[in-house]
């Protein structure tokens, strides 16, 4: 899924909370909430740059 309130952050769909929607980022992290009007699907481009910047993140040793 991409927020577009937070300059389409890409992120994976987790449950409800409340009226929002919860959000985490690709391959974990800390959720955020998300208006469901202002979340669409992610283009698959979209979820490749996700997963890729994971990849160089994790290379790097930033991410565990």
């Amino acid at each position: 899924m991409v927020d577009i309130s937070r300059n389409n952050r890409v992120g994976e769909y987790r449950g409800l909370a409340g009226p929002y929607w919860a959000l985490r980022p690709v391959g974990g992290g800390r959720e955020w909430e998300a208006e469901p009007g202002r979340v669409r699907p992610a283009k698959p481009i979209e979820r490749l740059r996700a997963e890729v910047a994971l990849c160089n993140a994790r290379s790097r040793g930033d991410v565990l």
